[in-house]
Formats: C-alpha cells, sequence, structure tokens
C-alpha cells in the first residue's frame, strides 16, 4: 500500500480523505504544519506528497522548495485559486503536478495514480536500464543522471521526460505526445507544463546543449548515442 502525506491546517480535511483513499489502497497520513510534515517525510516510508498552497510557518511553494532540495518525492499542489500563475510556479519549483481547490476526491487519487505510475522504474523491455550519450549517461535503474560527468539531481517528472527522450532520441516529441505518455490520458493537458520541465532539465544539463525545440513541432534528445 502506498503512504501519502499531505501537508494541510485544515483539520477537517484529512480524515474523510483517508478513508476515501483506503478505497484504493492509498494510506493517507496528515501533518496540520509544514514542521511537521519535514519531520515526518525525515523518517522515510513516503511515496508521494500533498501540499496545499496556503500554509502556516512558509506556504507551499517554499514548502515545496524545501523538500526539493534533498528528495525527488512525487509532489502534488493544492492551489487554492488554481490560477495559472501558482500552476506555474508550483511547476518551476519542481511539483508534478496540481489541482485547483475545490477539489473532487476521485481526481486527486487519479493524479497520485499517475505520479506513482510514472515513478516506477522502466520496464527492460521498454528500453536498456543504461542510456549513454556523448555527456549524457541516464541509469534507469537507479533513476540517476551523469552529465559530462557529474551528476544531476532531477526531480521526478524532470528524470522521466529526460529519460523518455533518450529512449526516443532523434525523435521529435510533441508536446501533446510528452503529456499523454508522461501523465496519462486522464490528467489534463497542459502544455506550458512541458515548456517549463524542458526548461528546468535545460539549465540543469548546462552547458550541454542536448534538448533541442523543433518550433510547432516539439522537442528531441539531439545527442549521438555511445555504442555499449
Amino acid at each position: 500500500m502506498h503512504r501519502i502525506l499531505l501537508i494541510d491546517d485544515d483539520e477537517q480535511l484529512g480524515p474523510p480523505l483517508a478513508t476515501y483513499f483506503r478505497r484504493f489502497e492509498l494510506e493517507l497520513v496528515q501533518a496540520l504544519r509544514p514542521s511537521a510534515g519535514l519531520e515526518l517525510l525525515a523518517q522515510g516510508g513516503f511515496d508521494a506528497a500533498i501540499l496545499d498552497v496556503m500554509l502556516p510557518e512558509m506556504d507551499g511553494f517554499d514548502l515545496c522548495r524545501t523538500i526539493r532540495r534533498g528528495s525527488d518525492l512525487p509532489i502534488v499542489m493544492l492551489t487554492a485559486r488554481g490560477e495559472v500563475m501558482d500552476r506555474v510556479v508550483g511547476l518551476e519549483l519542481g511539483a508534478d503536478d496540481y489541482l485547483p481547490k475545490p477539489f473532487e476526491p476521485r481526481e486527486l487519487v487519479a493524479r497520485l495514480q499517475t505520479v506513482l505510475r510514472r515513478r516506477r522504474a522502466s520496464s527492460p523491455a521498454e528500453a536498456p536500464d543504461l542510456l549513454e550519450f556523448e555527456g549524457l549517461r541516464i541509469d534507469a535503474a537507479r533513476r540517476s543522471v551523469q552529465c559530462l560527468g557529474r551528476d544531476v539531481e532531477l526531480t521526478g517528472t524532470e528524470f522521466e521526460l529526460l529519460h523518455l527522450l533518450a529512449r526516443e532520441s532523434g525523435r521529435v516529441l510533441s508536446r501533446d505526445d510528452i503529456l499523454n505518455q508522461l501523465r496519462g490520458h486522464e490528467a489534463e493537458l497542459y502544455t506550458r507544463a512541458v515548456d517549463i520541465v524542458v526548461s528546468r532539465l535545460r539549465k540543469k544539463l548546462e552547458p550541454l546543449d542536448c534538448i533541442k525545440t523543433l518550433r510547432n513541432a516539439g522537442y528531441s534528445l539531439a545527442l549521438r548515442r555511445v555504442a555499449g
């Protein structure tokens, strides 16, 4: 059973949501304050986190940034207003998905199931565990990336997007292609999210210039494959 940490100061939200989650074999634990949530995360054993944006002590964006400094745990943000800028900021900070409040519990479960599914290691039938290019090494089994010999820390979404482009190296993938493969067809198509993740990846992989944009077409990984 997957364990999910909810960090939200609404005491009335956790208990009924936990009851609903159990129907989908998800165990929900609630922390009312960011400090308590970070203590729980430090103990380990969680498979994903749900962060409210409006929190005491620090807002959800700062909390997301703090978690991302040492973990690629899947994160779903709850945005009270559902404004596009909130979504963009959350994704830029490393959140894997977002959901505006008020929300339907079933949609939150669907979003969680999608990010958890993305975290599963790729099957050997889909691609080899190790993909090596000139200047770039991707180990799917360890979910690790090396760029020009140095380790690169990626969020779950960043890794999955890079791994997808590497598996399809040389092929141009449209934004919708990427969203459908990473998020699943049940998730809302939000093409700006792809641009955000690509931008973050490019910064983290500098000075290697490996992700190319083809106007009105999409993205591709433009590196020479190293024969294994």
